[in-house]
């Protein structure tokens, strides 16, 4: 198998994490308060993120979730 690059490793992973999300939630295992919750939480701790080497990294992330939260991305907003 080929070596995968990691930021299309990272999107690949994002795109299954949001479409898990979006099933549990369509599927009523988790409520649209406890999707919205994980991703705050993920943000977070990236936001904590002890460590200068890879500071600039860990806001970027930050930044991308607090990103999909605004956008709804991840969660069908009724």
């Amino acid at each position: 198998m080929m070596p995968v690059p990691t930021d299309i490793a990272g999107l690949a992973a994002l795109s299954i994490c949001e479409s898990l999300l979006l099933a549990l939630n369509d599927r009523n295992i988790l409520p649209e308060k406890e999707i919205v919750g994980i991703l705050q939480d993920a943000a977070a701790a990236h936001n904590a993120a002890p460590g200068r080497d890879q500071a600039d990294m860990h806001k970027a992330v930050a930044a991308l979730i607090n990103g999909i939260l605004a956008g709804g991305n991840s969660v069908r907003r009724r």
